[in-house]
C-alpha cells in the first residue's frame, strides 16, 4: 500500500510539476508575443518619427535663421547712390613746386583739397580726369607742354577719395609708351581705378567696372588724340582714341556685363570756349543712342554746358540721360580767363525695385582753384566758393575783399553756364 502511495504520490507530482511547466511556457510564449509586438510598435513609431524629422524637423534645423525674416524680404528695394565728378587734374611747374618738401624731399599735394575733400570722400563713388603722367623721377618731373607729374600724387588723388580716372587725353603720350604704362603702374600701386589707356590688348577689352552698393557701374573712356605723338606701331590698344568702330565695340563689350549704369568720359572740344561744338553734340547723340546713360567731358579747361536727356530705346521705352560738355580744370596752375572757375559736380543715381535707373538730381558745388602768387608758401589751394563768400559776409576777414570779389565774379560765371537752360 505504502509503495503504490508513493507511486501515486508521485504521478501526481510529475503531472503537477508537467502541468506547471506547460503553464510556464505558455506563460513565456504570451509574454515573448507580447515583446514582440512592443518591438513592432516601436519600431513603426520610430518609423513615423524619422519621416517626420526628414518633412519637417531638418527643414526647420536648416531654416531656423529665417524665422525672423520679413515675408517680403525677397522684393528688391530702391537704392540711391551720390556721384562726385571733378575736372581735369593737370600738374605744372609752379604746382609741384609748391608741393615739394625740402625737410624729406619729397612731394605732398594733399594740402590744395583741404578745404573740399568732404565732398570728395562723402560721396559713394568720385569720378576725375587725370591729365599728366607718372613717367618717373629718373625722366625728370616737368610741366605743359609735356607733363611728368611726381608720383605722389597718386596716392593724394587717391586719398582725396576718387576712386576711378579717365587716363585717355592729349597728355597720355607726352612721355611715349613707357611713360603711359609707368603712369598705370603707379595708380596700381595705390589702388586707383583707371581706364582709356592700357598695356596690352586683353587690358584694353577689360571693361572696368564698379559695384557701388548694388549699383553696378561700367566706365569707358576716349581721346581725340595725343596732340600729334604717334601711337606706337602694334600698340594702338594702348589707347583709346574716338573712333566709332572702337566706340561700339567697347559699349558693346560693357553691355556684355549687364551693368546698371554706362558712364563714358570723352576728351573733346575746343580749348578754352564756354560752350560745345557741333562735333561735340553729334558725338553725345551717338553715344546715348548706342546705350550710354552718362558723359563727362573734358579737354577745353573751361566749364561748359550740362543737359539732361530723356533717351527713348530701341522698344520705345525711356531712360535718364546726362552729359557734361566740359568739367574744366579740378587743378592746375593755369591763370588764364574761367581755367581756375570750376565745379565738383554732384549726380544722384537711384535703382529702382523694378532695376529702372533715374538720375534725381544734379548739383554742383562752385569751387576756385586760388593761387598766392609766386614765392607764397602753400601757393595753391582749391577754395569752396559758397563757404569763402559767406564766411566773408559774416565777417570772417581771412580772405580779401580782392578775393571775396573774384570768387563772386567766379560763382555769376559757374552759374549762368551751369544753368541748363
Amino acid at each position: 500500500m505504502k509503495d503504490n502511495y508513493y507511486k501515486l504520490h508521485n504521478s501526481n507530482h510529475r503531472n503537477k510539476r508537467s502541468t506547471y511547466a506547460k503553464q510556464q511556457s505558455n506563460y513565456r510564449k504570451r509574454q515573448a508575443k507580447k515583446l514582440n509586438y512592443k518591438k513592432v510598435f516601436v519600431f513603426f513609431v520610430g518609423i513615423i518619427l524619422f519621416l517626420y524629422l526628414i518633412c519637417f524637423g531638418f527643414s526647420k534645423l536648416f531654416n531656423h535663421d529665417k524665422k525672423n525674416v520679413p515675408a517680403n524680404a525677397n522684393i528688391q528695394k530702391d537704392v540711391t547712390i551720390n556721384m562726385a565728378v571733378i575736372g581735369d587734374i593737370m600738374c605744372h611747374t609752379t604746382n609741384f613746386y609748391d608741393a615739394y618738401d625740402s625737410e624729406k624731399d619729397t612731394y605732398d599735394f594733399s594740402k590744395v583739397f583741404t578745404d573740399i575733400k568732404n565732398y570728395i570722400q562723402d560721396a559713394d563713388i568720385a569720378i576725375g580726369n587725370l591729365e599728366t603722367t607718372f613717367a618717373g623721377k629718373d625722366v625728370g618731373y616737368t610741366g605743359y607742354p609735356t607733363f611728368n607729374t611726381p608720383e605722389q600724387l597718386a596716392q593724394n588723388i587717391k586719398d582725396l577719395g576718387v576712386d576711378v580716372v579717365s587716363t585717355a587725353n592729349n597728355h597720355s603720350l607726352d612721355k611715349r609708351y613707357a611713360g603711359l604704362v609707368s603712369t598705370l603702374d603707379e595708380l596700381d600701386k595705390v589702388n586707383l581705378s583707371h581706364t582709356g589707356t592700357y598695356r596690352s590688348k586683353d587690358e584694353q577689352n577689360t571693361i572696368l567696372t564698379k559695384d557701388v552698393n548694388g549699383i553696378k557701374i561700367a566706365f569707358l573712356s576716349f581721346t581725340y588724340g595725343t596732340n600729334g605723338i604717334p601711337v606706337p606701331s602694334g600698340k594702338e590698344y594702348c589707347i583709346n582714341l574716338i573712333d566709332n568702330d572702337l566706340m561700339l565695340d567697347q559699349i558693346s563689350k560693357a553691355k556684355a556685363l549687364n551693368p546698371d549704369l554706362i558712364c563714358v568720359s570723352m576728351h573733346w572740344g575746343d580749348e578754352y570756349k564756354l560752350k560745345q561744338n557741333a562735333t561735340q553734340e553729334k558725338l553725345a547723340d551717338f553715344l546715348f543712342e548706342n546705350g550710354v546713360d552718362i558723359i563727362f567731358g573734358s579737354h577745353p579747361h573751361v566749364l561748359e554746358p550740362m543737359e539732361r536727356r530723356t533717351i527713348t530705346l530701341a522698344d520705345g521705352t525711356k531712360k535718364d540721360g546726362f552729359v557734361i560738355y566740359s568739367l574744366g580744370n579740378f587743378m592746375s596752375g593755369q591763370v588764364a580767363e574761367n581755367t581756375m572757375n570750376t565745379i565738383i559736380l554732384q549726380l544722384k543715381v537711384t535703382k529702382h525695385s523694378d532695376n529702372k535707373i533715374t538720375i534725381d538730381s544734379i548739383n554742383y558745388v562752385p569751387i576756385y582753384m586760388y593761387d598766392k602768387g609766386s614765392g607764397q608758401s602753400d601757393r595753391y589751394k582749391i577754395l569752396d566758393i559758397n563757404k569763402a563768400i559767406s564766411a566773408y559776409e559774416s565777417g570772417d576777414k581771412s580772405i580779401s575783399e580782392k578775393l571775396y570779389n573774384t570768387l563772386k565774379a567766379a560763382k555769376s560765371k559757374i552759374d549762368k553756364i551751369m544753368s541748363m537752360e
